[in-house]
């Protein structure tokens, strides 16, 4: 094609562009003026004696008027298959929300321990609740906490019904439970509702741990300040310190970095005097801070228990405390005086079968179960042949331990110095090889 060719078609082209443009300006202009035919049908199909706002609302309608229509809403469902539970809050006649309240009933020995909970699972306090166990009697929640224990009673089935109070919807139906003849060495799922923080307790009444390592035979422990030196450790495969809320604030690399291999964390004690179960309020910064730093860490928890079903209460609550958290050493139970605690005078017998039930349901949970004590306690305080299968800790402060028996880990000194801890700390050597 020739040159002359190849323009007209070229103009052709342009000049259909043109006219489709054209047409498509045409056509949009027409509906924005309202001449198209959807608007002309929209008109005719108003209906009779209505007047059109410049808006487009019917002039004089009542828009407000399906508030008055009964059937417009849905009716209120129920949350609840039997239909006790309304969707929205309930509310008294002064209009004041009524809490729904669930009891939650448990038994660890010939006894019953009843929860008082909202619809969040959180126990209910400040109320003095009453509460009646079938064919047994009613029990009234003292103290205000949400909790009442009923003891000294039956192996068997109950019913446990909660009374009316004012302000909350109590349960229509009694909460079964079934009475234990005699406690097992297993976790306790619900112990969590026992455990307590420092600011529910006096602590200078029940944090009163007192070590007895110290006799008249022991050392000074005020000379052993510092960690070994590598040329001192002989057969101790390890160096470490056992630390609490006492030793404060922790800057754990450095203690790391001052060759610190392992820490023993106390997570909580039991008050000596209130015998409630308190959690340390250092224990997750600690063992969090100590993992972190690539410090290997176990546990210990100070004992008030004076029986076998409140040893099982406190190696349930490390348990629970713990949760997926892993350990590299043990988890050791701290019998040592309390300045007159509640479980100082007990005979050696007794301390002992604590010590096991303690022992046998950590290890029941699949964990290491060990034991602190000082020489003097383990030769007069404890019944140590009955102790088998537990790592031993031994606390005795001098330069080379007396003690005859086994032992796995030693606490040579409560006057250690540390980089990193503020104050004294206890030191420690491990045999056990990890």
């Amino acid at each position: 094609m020739d040159s002359k060719g190849k323009k007209i078609g070229i103009l052709l082209v342009l000049c259909a562009v043109l006219v489709v443009m054209a047409a498509v300006v045409v056509v949009n202009f027409n509906a924005f003026m309202g001449k198209g035919k959807p608007a002309a049908n929209i008109t005719a199909s108003e209906p009779s004696g209505q007047i059109l706002e410049a808006d487009g609302k019917v002039k004089g309608a009542n828009l407000t008027a399906f508030l008055q229509d009964k059937d417009f809403f849905d009716a209120e469902t129920s949350n609840s298959s039997n239909g006790s539970q309304a969707t929205y809050d309930e509310v008294d006649e002064n209009g004041a929300v009524i809490r729904t309240l669930t009891l939650l009933a448990s038994s660890v020995e010939r006894d019953i321990r009843v929860k008082v909970v909202d619809d969040r699972g959180n126990v209910v306090s400040g109320h003095e609740f009453l509460v009646e166990v079938e064919d047994t009697g009613a029990y009234i929640d003292e103290d205000k906490d949400g909790i009442i224990r009923i003891p000294d009673l039956k192996p068997g089935d109950y019913r446990v019904s909660l009374h009316e109070q004012a302000g909350f919807q109590v349960p229509a139906e009694p909460a079964k439970v079934s009475v234990k003849s005699i406690v097992s060495y297993t976790t306790i799922d619900d112990i969590s509702y026992f455990v307590h923080s420092e600011a529910d307790v006096d602590i200078l009444k029940d944090d009163t741990a007192h070590n007895e390592a110290v006799d008249e035979e022991d050392e000074d422990d005020s000379q052993y300040k510092a960690l070994w030196e590598m040329e001192e450790r002989d057969n101790a495969v390890s160096l470490g310190i056992d630390v609490s809320k006492w030793n404060g604030e922790i800057d754990w690399d450095v203690v790391k970095a001052e060759g610190v291999d392992f820490a023993i964390i106390r997570c909580g004690y039991r008050g000596s005097s209130s015998g409630w179960l308190v959690e340390d309020p250092y224990f997750f910064q600690n063992i969090q801070g100590a993992k972190r730093a690539g410090i290997k860490v176990g546990v210990y928890f100070f004992t008030q228990a004076i029986d076998l079903v409140e040893a099982v209460e406190e190696a349930s609550m490390v348990i629970t405390l713990l949760g997926d958290t892993k350990l590299d050493f043990p988890i050791f139970i701290d019998t040592e005086g309390a300045n007159g605690g509640r479980a100082d005078n007990l005979d050696a017998a007794t301390r002992t079968a604590v010590v096991n039930a303690f022992c046998q349901t950590i290890q029941n949970a699949g964990l290491e179960a060990g034991v602190y004590a000082s020489r003097n306690w383990y030769l007069n305080r404890l019944n140590i042949d009955d102790l088998y299968g537990y790592k031993i800790w031994l606390a005795e402060y001098r330069e080379t331990p007396l003690y005859e028996g086994n032992y796995d880990l030693w606490q040579y000194t409560s006057s250690g110095s540390v980089a990193g801890i503020e104050g004294r700390v206890d030191l420690n050597v491990s045999y056990l090889g990890y």
